[in-house]
């Protein structure tokens, strides 16, 4: 029998008094009524579902999001929860993102070769869409041998506006995706900054002369310096964090068109910490808005937002539609009101320092 079934008894058996028996044997009478109402509070049921959808979140996004874009999700699905809630329930469910390790460089600096000046000197902000590039080479391995991405970036948006994927890992892939970018952004980007390291890639007369003929400025950082070009490291990083690290590609047909998905889902779904957790794309579309109501401002990179998480691309709205489970189609569960709501139904002030955001239409 369980203690609280002792409580009981007593009850029926010998007439004592509930709270006789639970001052007798130590324990709190709240205790013993919620077992003898059954099942949990709510409270605690809002938690339990709170925990399931954070699991359901984790696993969409392949085991790569931590607590901040766990809570940018719940957020946007109508929760009203904070960072530290999400962290602490991950850290109770075992959802823990995978470590990144670090990158091999695949810089092959040619020291006889002509090097542009640094026009960024680690500024990686930009006011406006196009006026700042970057880009990089990293490897990725295949069974078939060597396999390279060139990507190039928006330093607006973080959105990978161009790249490309060979065998070689040569200045012809590097012009390869220069050209891409330059052709998904209308074919007219004169006056761009394209910012890279002092790979040969990047030095060699054949990419350099893509840049004169767009009207593309060229920018290096020194040589061994991953700093100098931070935001491409960083996407590098992530790819390699979000998917090399748990595919084995067997062709490189298999690593390019896995490669290419994961690019897709960075620009359109993949929220990014440096735009309020909006992905590149709905931050472009964001910021396009703005500009259409409010013609005399000219916003960049740091625009006040509100923390409660704009609405999902139309891509992620109708993945996690079509993925979720019946569970998840549930609305958040009643709130408990009184004085002792805990932090768990709390919501976080927003921050002072944002970007674009929902409110902005």
């Amino acid at each position: 029998m369980s203690l609280a079934g002792l409580i009981a008894a007593q009850r029926v058996e010998h007439g004592i008094p509930h709270a006789v028996s639970c001052r007798a044997v130590g324990v709190s009478q709240a205790w013993f009524y919620k077992w003898r109402h059954g099942g949990a509070s709510v409270r605690r049921k809002r938690r339990a579902a709170l925990g399931a959808q954070i699991e359901y979140l984790f696993a969409l996004h392949h085991r790569s999001y931590g607590s901040p874009r766990i809570t940018a999700d719940l957020r946007a699905a109508g929760w009203r929860v904070s960072p530290n809630t999400v962290a602490a329930l991950m850290a109770e469910h075992g959802l823990v993102a995978r470590r990144k390790r670090r990158r091999r460089s695949t810089t092959r600096s040619n020291r006889s070769a002509r090097k542009a000046p640094d026009a960024l000197r680690r500024d990686f902000t930009a006011e406006a869409p196009d006026t700042k590039w970057c880009g990089d080479l990293t490897e990725i391995p295949t069974d078939e041998g060597r396999f390279y991405l060139a990507a190039v970036l928006d330093l607006h948006s973080r959105r990978c506006v161009g790249f490309a994927m060979d065998a070689h890992h040569d200045t012809t892939l590097a012009r390869a995706a220069l050209c891409t970018a330059i052709a998904v952004r209308g074919g007219s980007v004169a006056g761009v900054i394209m910012h890279t390291d002092q790979g040969g890639e990047y030095t060699g007369e054949t990419f350099a002369a893509a840049c004169r003929g767009a009207g593309v400025t060229q920018s290096m950082g020194r040589t061994g310096s991953a700093l100098d070009n931070a935001v491409a490291e960083s996407f590098n990083s992530t790819l390699e964090f979000e998917v090399l690290r748990d595919h084995h590609f067997a062709t490189r047909d298999q690593a390019r068109h896995s490669v290419a998905g994961w690019i897709d889902e960075y620009n359109t779904t993949r929220r990014h910490s440096t735009l309020g957790m909006l992905s590149p794309v709905d931050y472009e579309h964001a910021h396009r808005k703005h500009l259409a109501h409010n013609p005399a401002d000219r916003l960049g990179g740091e625009c006040v937002a509100q923390a409660t998480g704009p609405p999902l691309g139309l891509k992620g709205r109708f993945a996690i539609a079509a993925r979720r489970p019946a569970a998840a189609l549930d609305p958040e569960p009643p709130r408990p009101s009184g004085r002792n709501t805990t932090r768990a139904g709390t919501a976080c002030p927003p921050r002072a320092r944002d970007t674009l955001a929902a409110h902005i239409t």
